[in-house]
């Protein structure tokens, strides 16, 4: 039962994240597509790991820098929106996920590095290709 709670705490402060994020006049999350991953609280609610994912890779510590300038005025908002006992401290964690995601399907459709299973079905072309 407790980790249902805390899984719809860590949905909640992900979709507060999200829209507080659009607000934020920081030039350095201005800079790129910035995307919470995902939330992960403790169980007492007093730490929140926020993982971050941001399109282009060049700009990653400038927007973790960003982040965490502005996180004492993120974990107030949250505070006031949500009306937890305890508002989680928030500590952004860079996440690469979405670009080794990239990464994997892109070799997956290199036909040098990937042989398909069945050798007789070689002459099939895919809609994108």
């Amino acid at each position: 039962m407790a980790g249902n709670r805390i899984n719809r705490i860590n949905e909640e402060i992900q979709r507060e994240l999200a829209s507080l994020l659009r607000t934020l006049k920081d030039p350095r999350l201005q800079s790129g597509l910035v995307t919470i991953t995902r939330v992960d609280t403790t169980g007492d609610l007093r730490f929140a790991k926020v993982y971050i994912s941001v399109l282009d890779p060049n700009t990653t510590k400038e927007v973790m820098r960003g982040l965490r300038s502005a996180s004492g005025f993120l974990r107030r908002e949250i505070g006031h929106r949500l009306q937890l006992r305890y508002t989680p401290e928030l500590q952004f964690v860079s996440d690469d996920s979405i670009a080794y995601g990239a990464h994997i399907l892109e070799v997956l459709r290199d036909p040098t590095k990937v042989k398909p299973a069945n050798p007789e079905n070689e002459h099939i072309v895919l809609e994108d290709e």
